[in-house]
């Protein structure tokens, strides 16, 4: 059976990083570009599984494309409104698809949720220094490493917290996470919906059972973090 394939939408300001990092990563890109000539500029790669040249706008287009359950589908366009109209018409014709998206600005985020959007990355809510929001974890990760120089030390990781942690029912205040060697990043809350919380945005959120978190770190401190949150008591300094 051939691989899950991500859908990108839009070759444009995000587009073009977002597509070089996910191939760069063997990913199978479908990229949907409505201008032509991205889209030519897009063939010119020869990366990608397939380019497609198609008004985004038209709902009977879109329902053409080979997208099977819970593949992933990426709205990057340059245009906000566009963007909005495009998760809309996606998430009505692919009601089982993952659906992310790119915002620059807190109004178009809160649209895009409304929308229908899985997760949106919301450019506004973090400083032009902070790496973009996280998604779901395929992807997630192959954001987080494309922003790495890939000499670099250190790495993300994605940690579901376990059943009977520790950190279940603590807020984040109370957690030292440095004495583990690995810096919080942020957080996906499940009782809000798959929210992303960023560390800047205040750090008296509860964790809970279930809950993603994100840290940076060295490979082994991060191994060492993820087998020590199993236990049911945190151990002594």
């Amino acid at each position: 059976m051939s691989k899950e394939q991500i859908f990108l939408f839009g070759y444009g300001k995000f587009g073009r990083s977002i597509a070089d990092d996910l191939v760069e990563h063997d990913a199978e890109v479908v990229l949907i570009e409505s201008d032509e000539e991205r889209y030519h500029e897009a063939l010119k790669t020869h990366r990608f599984e397939r380019c497609i040249l198609m008004d985004v706008t038209d709902d009977a287009a879109l329902e053409e494309l080979p997208v099977r359950v819970n593949e992933q589908l990426v709205c990057v366009m340059d245009d906000d409104h566009l963007n909005v109209f495009l998760v809309l018409s996606l998430r009505a014709i692919f009601p089982q698809s993952q659906i992310l998206a790119i915002s620059d600005s807190i109004h178009a985020t809160r649209k895009l949720k409304m929308a229908g959007a899985n997760k949106v990355i919301d450019l506004y809510a973090i400083s032009a220094n902070r790496i973009h929001n996280i998604l779901n974890k395929p992807i997630a990760t192959r954001f987080l490493e494309g922003f790495l120089n890939a000499d670099h030390e250190y790495s993300f990781r994605e940690i579901v917290i376990p059943e009977g942690s520790f950190l279940h029912g603590r807020t984040l205040e109370e957690i030292d996470f440095r004495r583990y060697g690995v810096i919080f990043v942020g957080m996906i809350d499940v009782e809000l919906g798959n929210s992303f919380i960023f560390v800047t945005t205040g750090l008296e959120h509860k964790l809970d059972a279930g809950d993603i978190i994100v840290c940076i770190g060295h490979d082994e401190d991060l191994d060492r973090f993820e087998k020590i949150i199993h236990n049911a008591e945190e151990e002594a300094e």
